[in-house]
C-alpha cells in the first residue's frame, strides 16, 4: 500500500531537485549544491527505491551479482568525493555538461547503493540485511567525514559566486555557507543512512538469523 506513495514522493523530490535552478552555474551558492547533492543520494534514492523495491521492475530480483552492497558503498564513496575535489567540483560549476554528469551519477550511485541494500524480494533482502547494514554504517561515516571537513576547514575550499573575488567580508559569507552545506551533510545525510541502517536492523532481527553470512 506505502509502495506507489513512496514512488510519488520520490518523483516528486527529484522533480524538485531539478526543476528548481538549485545550481545555476556560475553563481549558486555552496549551501544550494548540498541541498541537490544530499537530496538525490539520501532522499530521493530512497524514496524511488523503497517505490520499487520487491516490484517486478526491481533491477535486483533479476540481477543481484551487479548489487553487492560493500563493494556498492565503496563506488559511491569515489564518486561522491571525488566531485568535491576542487577540480571536478569547479567543473561542475562551469559547464553545464559537467554539472549534468556530476548530479546523474550521484542519482545513479544512490539508487545503486539503496537497491543493493533494499532490493530483491524478502528472502533476498534478509540475505543482504547484515552487509548493508555495514554498506550504510560505511556511507555515514565518510558522509560524516566529509561534512565535518567542510564544516571545520579554516577557509572556503570552492568559489562560489562573489565569494571568488577575495574580499575579506565576502569570502567570510563564502566561509559561512560552505558551513551550512557541511552541516546540511552531516544534519540530512546522517539521519538518512542512521533510518535505514535501523531499518535493516529491525529485518535482521525479525527474520532470526543472528549469525548471518557477512559475504561482499
Amino acid at each position: 500500500m506505502m509502495r506507489p506513495l513512496l514512488l510519488l514522493l520520490g518523483v516528486i523530490t527529484l522533480a524538485v531537485l531539478w526543476l528548481v535552478p538549485w545550481s545555476a552555474l556560475g553563481v549558486a551558492p555552496f549551501s544550494n549544491h548540498m541541498i541537490v547533492h544530499i537530496g538525490l543520494v539520501a532522499v530521493a534514492a530512497p524514496l524511488l527505491v523503497l517505490g520499487i523495491a520487491g516490484s517486478q521492475f526491481d533491477p535486483v530480483a533479476r540481477f543481484a551479482s551487479w548489487f553487492p552492497p560493500i563493494p556498492v558503498s565503496m563506488a559511491e564513496f569515489l564518486v561522491v568525493w571525488g566531485w568535491h575535489t576542487p577540480l571536478l567540483h569547479h567543473a561542475a560549476r562551469q559547464s553545464r555538461v559537467a554539472l549534468i554528469a556530476e548530479q546523474s551519477l550521484f542519482l545513479v550511485t544512490g539508487l545503486w547503493l539503496w537497491f543493493a541494500v533494499f532490493g530483491g524480494a524478502a528472502a533476498q533482502r534478509r540475505q543482504r540485511a547484515a552487509t548493508g547494514i555495514v554498506a550504510l554504517l560505511l556511507t555515514s561515516m565518510h558522509m560524516t567525514l566529509l561534512g565535518a571537513l567542510l564544516v571545520l576547514a579554516p577557509r572556503p575550499l570552492f568559489e562560489h559566486g562573489d565569494g571568488a573575488s577575495g574580499v575579506t567580508h565576502l569570502n567570510t559569507a563564502a566561509l559561512d555557507d560552505q558551513q551550512l552545506g557541511g552541516t546540511i551533510m552531516l544534519i540530512v545525510g546522517g539521519l538518512a543512512y542512521l533510518a535505514g541502517g535501523l531499518g535493516l536492523t529491525k529485518l535482521l532481527l525479525r527474520s532470526g538469523d543472528f549469525r548471518p553470512r557477512l559475504s561482499l
